[in-house]
């Protein structure tokens, strides 16, 4: 058929395998698409609609739910191919990391808040923020957090300290204003230097916010190192106490001493899981990336540069490399090339399988598009699951990480009406060759699309065709069920 034909949200997919993304075995069928909702599922071969799309041998699924980005700015912008669209995503969750893109009016934003851009911070209410994703209609749909840090930067005197009594009134006041603009929730990042002063005692002041909100709470630990036992436990007690819904963000271990260190966080979550609502999300490689820090950069094995302000030119090089043509220590280096970004290698295979088997797990990208070079996550982590984990090494079953990436996180944010197939929800849908989809963006190149993605709809519109974009207005920006 044409594009053009495609185009039209009155179709049917006939004859996919279905996965609905609810956990259950797939089955043949046909699916019906009319105003941009499924609105009928039928026998292969019966479905009727205006246009047909021959899917025999496909996947069809629903649009990935890409749990923690930063695509706060990217949505903003337009960008083809879009990197997430490529691989099957639907809907984003932003502000992660306590860095969202508003309230803050900032030339020079302190990283990690650089990581979204430097002349972009020019929203002084969250509300607007939302209004300029309302206007500008982006191509995917967007579930948008506030960011904890963001507000530190904007309310905090010095960041070195803990915020006065005045500052966390002034924090939290914000939150229940975005809160009421739409935002989900709210993300901390106290592992990070402008927020790494803010004590348990300010977080929970903060977050006092969410109390009766039905909210969500993404926090990145303070450590995920040496002390991530005690950084784990202020987690859950911060999520218990401000009574929301909590998101461990990119859950792992880093440093060779850690290693296996999942066997008893995962434990611990479980146990705190019986208690309160708690899940977490991850990624599907062995590196990390984000600022570059040059006393984390000086003690990790092996780091990559991925931007440097200073200089441009390394991009790209090994920190290591880098180091010995300047005849300097790694510390040293990685000092000179900030402000800057990296990619860190430091964790385990084995926890990273441990913690994406996980029931509670969900994917999440945490792609930096603003890197010079980013890390492949940003063009491949959905991909990576299906073909890589799932085909390849037969880690979880397809059913299973389709609903670690649909059904499971639209349940956790409210999302109702969205990540499985089912008459009268959304249709966003993703149809794709289950031997064919894998992952092709490397660190060496960083930006490749993945392949076997055929098709993606969003909200009924055809978006993706065969690697081509079709459609850069089909997202929308979603609203919390509280205020629906």
């Amino acid at each position: 058929m044409s594009e053009a034909s495609f185009a039209s949200q009155n179709f049917v997919i006939r004859g996919a395998d279905v996965i609905d993304g609810t956990g259950s075995a797939r089955f043949r069928a046909d699916v019906v698409v009319t105003d941009g909702r499924v609105s009928a599922i039928a026998p292969a071969g019966r479905g009727m609609g205006r246009n047909v799309v021959e899917a025999s041998g496909m996947v069809l699924c629903p649009g990935f739910i890409d749990t923690h980005t930063h695509d706060d700015q990217l949505l903003l912008q337009p960008t083809l191919p879009h990197p997430k669209l490529t691989q099957g995503v639907c809907t984003v969750v932003t502000g992660n990391c306590g860095i969202s893109l508003a309230p803050l009016l900032t030339r020079a934003p302190p990283a990690p808040l650089d990581l979204l851009g430097r002349d972009v911070f020019v929203h002084n209410t969250f509300r607007e923020y939302l209004m300029a994703l309302d206007q500008l209609q982006p191509c995917i749909n967007v579930v948008p957090l506030i960011g904890h840090t963001t507000l530190r930067v904007r309310h905090v005197e010095d960041l070195g300290r803990t915020a006065t009594l005045a500052e966390m009134s002034a924090m939290a006041n914000e939150v229940a204003q975005a809160l009421d603009a739409g935002a989900f929730g709210l993300s901390t990042g106290v592992y990070y230097p402008p927020a790494r002063a803010a004590t348990t005692e300010e977080l929970l002041g903060v977050c006092a916010a969410l109390k009766g909100r039905s909210a969500m709470l993404a926090m990145h630990l303070r450590d995920e190192g040496d002390n991530i036992d005690a950084a784990l436990k202020e987690a859950l007690d911060v999520g218990a106490a401000s009574e929301a819904d909590l998101v461990i963000s990119h859950h792992k271990v880093v440093g060779p001493q850690n290693h296996g260190r999942t066997l008893e966080t995962l434990q611990a979550i479980d146990q705190a899981a019986l208690k309160q609502s708690v899940c977490l999300d991850c990624y599907p490689y062995e590196a990390s990336s984000t600022m570059l820090n040059a006393e984390k950069a000086s003690r990790t094995k092996e780091v990559l540069i991925t931007w440097s302000q200073a200089y441009p030119e390394h991009s790209g090089k090994s920190l290591k490399t880098i180091a010995e043509s300047w005849g300097l220590s790694l510390h040293a280096a990685a000092q000179r090339l900030m402000p800057g970004g990296a990619i860190y290698f430091a964790m385990a295979a084995e926890d990273v399988e441990r913690v994406l088997q996980h029931p509670l797990t969900m994917i999440g990208s945490d792609g930096l598009p603003h890197d010079h070079r980013p890390h492949p996550r940003l063009w491949g982590t959905f991909p990576r699951v299906l073909g890589h984990y799932s085909r390849d090494k037969k880690l979880l079953p397809l059913e299973t990480a389709i609903h670690k990436m649909t059904g499971l996180p639209a349940r956790r944010f409210g999302l109702t009406g969205r990540g499985t197939i089912a008459p009268g929800n959304s249709a966003d849908l993703v149809l794709f060759d289950p031997l064919e989809v894998r992952d092709n963006a490397s660190y060496d190149a960083p930006d490749v699309p993945s392949t076997g993605i055929h098709a993606v709809y969003v909200n009924g519109h055809l978006a993706l065709w065969r690697g081509k974009q079709i459609a850069s207005h089909a997202g929308r920006r979603l609203i919390p069920s509280r205020t629906s």
